[in-house]
């Protein structure tokens, strides 16, 4: 008698055993063909199997319909995947995808045509389609509400270093599509995972072996109805700037690398040496240029015998620009009295290059392969802030920076897959990542404006005031009011992280089917940061401005060669706060073991544990490391009931970490060029622990076509939390970090996607076409808990009776906030035409997020009591998507257009005081943007 085959051979398959992002994983061109599918007889024994849940009629009934098509393969490539162990699962119902049969754990997965049908240029904008997932802060994607730092990026399964400074996890807006072949989001904890698990994981899948020899060229133009042709900031930096790469005008001189060792001194002789006008003069551009994009990628394969070899590469670049006219405000006072109120324009040029290249070898059952990912990020940016309330009689201030922020990520994997035999499966893989961040000449100068020099001589005024929001009665001009008048600064960071990870799975030969799997994985993360600020001052020290008639000059000609000889301008090395540079590392260690099994009929069961155990350390310059020493045991266990045709419930409950990020521990300020703010990590701070439960209803009522419907619940011990912060009575506003003592965090997701065929119209144009609904929806809670234990304080002030650094969370927080990104409702929809034959797809896109905490209010001035929250209103989003193919020359080509931002929505955030006073900390009109692509394939 043959063996019962059914639930338990699906959990071969579960995503426990893998990083599941590959179990969506697609091609450019038509994904490479899977390993030889089930034989007739195998195929007929699924279909005659005895289905728990359903009586012989329905059976019968089940039989007699056609089969829908088979789902198209996909590659995969992911430790402890089997490939061939799915050719036996039997399962009550024939509508439940592949990448759901393979996983006992709650998914979400953006294929290429998804990713496709979104129009998006970055991955984190295809995400934001996801239910559940929201982005803040341009690329950095929320699950559920939990800020980034709960959530992980992988790549292929092997985790990404990031290039901000701010935070580890990397920003997904530095993915273009054209290289992602699939996003995965998995919310539930599986052990084969790293133990940082919060909100979720994403995982990233770049495209591989193509079926067939294929080259694709592509561009795009797009318009911003803010920026292009409109009026924007910007400066001439160096030749090869529009590419995103520095020519050299902004090398960095060694007397300022070794500044630090030295005097703290720059004489004049040297800071001549510096690049002057180039990265100084600030110039207004009436018209900007259109946005636009251009890819490359091709592929070929070559077969000998029964072997396969694969290779495929992709090259994109895209130059954008965008001009946010911002409101900037902020108030000091417990009743929201404006303290300043600047008018700030500021432009960002942003220059993205990338390429991909990847080999594949299939021999027999195994597999091996390598990815090599390079990623060129480079911001420019020109802003310019005049003040239009300000806290000195003395004058308004003007504000002017020039910026140039260059990132980039190079990762390189190899992966081999081994089938030793029909039971035992051996995956290994290794990874090096590289991430860097250099920021050379962040120029700053102050100007106050005044209607008399500072040797008492009038000023008249011929010209009127600037269209860009500048208001001055006389001229502006350095004084000494401001430490310093003039400064710049040189940042650093270097990352590298070097990733192993090897997974053993054994099929027991068992009445019930059941896997045993086991793995090791390994981490060593090693970052150094710099920031050098250097001021400008005369001889005479202090701080002191150039006097007149020298301080009336512009940037350029205030830096020139004969004022800083007249002059004898010099530049003093200066920490404003904390330390100039860090260095900081993590390592980890981790095992797991983990049992699958077929319970009982219709049941299947995921349970694991792993132990893991990391050092963390910082090592800021001149003051004490910080050294987080665990390890901890972190179970998780997963139920699936397949109780009826076509439907599943499944259970998960499970024990996960968050650490502090690097950033967040160093006590180094950083400007965040998205938010325009100031931030400074605090090195009190703890390890986070998440206790999580889930449960979900799916039916998949026909092919592609789903509802679903899930709850979950977490409680998080010392969640870290942002925190604005006042330094004095003069100073901008900053951020900080904390731990508060603890936090929950509830909800429920709906999502509906939905088919409707158009043949019934009986026309020849809607006969081969169909209208698609994709809904979900998004509800959850959060509430922080503020009482009289002891956390870090952001300004290292010792309140309530606290040990140094600390105070009562109840003096320095609202009892029952939300938690810092989280949205209570976030609604995604999409409604479209699509041809069933040929590539013809129109789509229109909602999104909406309801308002969210981006920082816990400042503490009063006074030391007692706090300001409001800081909140963002994301609001209303509505995008449309058109594509259209055809075939021209013997090629196939695709027509894109889009209309994004159709809403007009607006940026927004700030504060409301009780009294109804509102303080809008950075509000701008985000334009609608207008966008016209053409590929093709040969």
């Amino acid at each position: 008698m043959c063996k019962r085959r059914a639930y338990g051979t699906l959990l071969l398959l579960t995503s426990t055993l893998v990083a599941p992002a590959a179990l969506a994983q697609t091609a450019p061109a038509p994904a490479a063909p899977p390993r030889p599918a089930a034989t007739p007889q195998a195929e007929a024994d699924q279909t005659n199997a005895a289905t728990p849940g359903t009586t012989a009629q329905e059976q019968t009934t089940q039989q007699a319909t056609p089969q829908a098509a088979p789902e198209a393969g996909v590659e995969v490539s992911s430790p402890g995947y089997d490939a061939a162990a799915g050719e036996d699962i039997v399962v009550v119902g024939r509508n439940i995808p592949n990448t759901v049969r393979a996983t006992a754990q709650i998914v979400s997965v953006l294929s290429s045509a998804d990713i496709a049908r979104t129009g998006e240029g970055d991955i984190a904008g295809a995400l934001t389609r996801v239910t559940g997932l929201s982005v803040v802060g341009g690329g950095f994607v929320y699950v559920r509400g939990l800020g980034d730092r709960y959530s992980s990026s992988l790549l292929n399964g092997s985790p990404l270093p990031s290039p901000e400074p701010l935070r580890r996890s990397v920003p997904l807006d530095i993915f273009p599509t054209a290289i992602v072949g699939s996003a995965l989001v998995q919310k539930t904890y599986s052990v084969n995972y790293p133990g940082e698990f919060g909100g979720g994981v994403i995982n990233l899948t770049t495209k591989a072996i193509p079926e067939k020899n294929f080259l694709s060229i592509g561009g795009s133009i797009s318009a911003d109805t803010v920026t292009t042709s409109e009026l924007g900031y910007t400066y001439y930096g160096g030749d090869a700037d529009w590419i995103g790469f520095d020519d050299g005008a902004r090398k960095v001189p060694a007397f300022i690398k070794n500044a630090p060792g030295g005097t703290g001194i720059i004489p004049t002789d040297q800071v001549a040496q510096l690049t002057n006008a180039n990265t100084t003069l600030l110039q207004r551009n009436n018209q900007l240029p259109a946005n636009w994009s251009g890819e490359l990628s091709g592929g070929s394969v070559f077969d000998f015998g029964s072997d396969r070899l694969g290779i495929i590469a992709s090259l994109s670049a895209s130059n954008t620009f965008r001009t946010r006219s911002s409101t900037q405000q902020d108030s000091v006072s417990t009743d929201g009295t404006l303290r300043n109120d600047f008018q700030t324009l500021l432009t960002d040029n942003r220059i993205v290059t990338n390429a991909l290249i990847g080999l594949g070898y299939e021999f027999g059952p195994n597999t091996i392969r390598s990815t090599t990912v390079y990623i060129h990020d480079t911001l420019k940016q020109a802003r310019g802030s005049s003040a239009t309330v300000y806290n000195n009689s003395s004058g308004l201030r003007f504000q002017q920076n020039t910026n140039w922020f260059e990132r980039q990520l190079f990762e390189s994997q190899l992966v081999g897959e081994f089938k030793l035999t029909d039971a035992l499966k051996f995956d290994a893989r290794g990874a090096y990542a590289n991430s860097k961040r250099n920021a050379p000449y962040e120029r700053q100068f102050d100007y106050l404006c005044s209607a008399t020099t500072t040797t008492g001589l009038p000023i008249s005024v011929e010209a009127p005031n600037g269209s860009d929001g500048a208001q001055c009665n006389g001229a502006y001009q350095v004084t000494q009011r401001f430490t310093p008048f003039a400064s710049i600064i040189f940042s650093e960071l270097n990352e590298d992280l070097y990733t192993g990870q090897g997974d053993l799975s054994y099929k027991l030969d068992t009445e019930r089917p059941m896997t045993l799997s086991t793995g090791y994985f390994y981490s060593d993360t090693k970052r150094n940061s710099t920031r050098l600020q250097f001021n400008y001052q005369t001889a005479a020290g202090g701080g002191t401005a150039p006097g007149y008639p020298y301080n009336l000059l512009r940037p350029d000609y205030l830096l020139g060669i004969d004022s800083l000889n007249a002059n004898q301008i010099q530049l003093q090395f200066s920490t404003p706060l904390g330390a100039y540079a860090y260095d900081a590392s993590l390592r980890i260690h981790a095992g797991y073991v983990q049992a699958e099994a077929e319970a009982t009929d219709g049941v299947r069961a995921t349970i694991g544990v792993r132990y893991e155990t990391a050092e963390e350390q910082v090592t800021p310059i001149g003051t004490t490391t910080t050294r987080l020493k665990n390890d901890y045991f972190l179970p998780a266990a997963t139920l699936t009931y397949n109780f009826a045709n076509n439907m599943q419930l499944r259970a998960s409950a499970s024990k996960t970490i968050s650490r502090p990020q690097f950033r967040e521990l160093a006590p180094q300020q950083f400007r965040d060029p998205e938010s325009d703010r100031l931030f400074f990590g605090n090195p009190l701070l703890k390890d986070s622990e998440l206790y999580n439960l889930e449960g979900r209803y799916e039916w998949f009522f026909a092919r592609d076509q789903r509802f679903t419907l899930g709850g979950f619940y977490k409680e998080i011990k010392n969640p870290v939390e942002q925190v604005g912060f006042y330094t004095g009575a003069d100073d901008r506003l900053q951020t900080g970090f904390t731990n508060l003592p603890e936090a929950t965090l509830y909800g429920a997701e709906v999502e509906l996607q939905k088919y409707f065929d158009l043949d019934f119209l009986n026309s020849d144009f809607f006969a081969t076409r169909r209208a698609l609904f994709i809904a979900n929806y998004t509800y959850s809670k959060s509430s922080i808990t503020a009482d009289n234990s002891c956390v870090p304080n952001v300004l290292n002030q010792t309140l309530g009776g606290c040990q140094a650094g600390f105070g009562p969370a109840s003096l320095q927080f609202r009892d029952g906030a939300s938690l810092t990104g989280q949205s209570d409702h976030l609604v995604n929809v999409q409604v479209g035409l699509e041809d069933t034959a040929s590539l013809s797809a129109i789509t229109l896109l909602f999104n909406y997020a309801s308002n969210r905490v981006t920082n816990r209010g400042p503490s009063n001035l006074s030391g007692v009591g706090f300001q409001p929250d800081i909140i963002e209103k994301p609001g209303i989003r509505l995008d449309l998507v058109a594509r259209q193919g055809f075939e021209l020359v013997g090629g196939k080509w695709e027509l894109k257009a889009e209309a994004r931002n159709l809403t007009g929505t607006r940026f927004q955030e700030g504060q409301t005081f009780d009294n109804g006073a509102q303080v809008f900390i950075n509000r701008y009109n985000l334009g609608r943007v207008f966008t016209l692509g053409l590929s093709t394939t040969f």
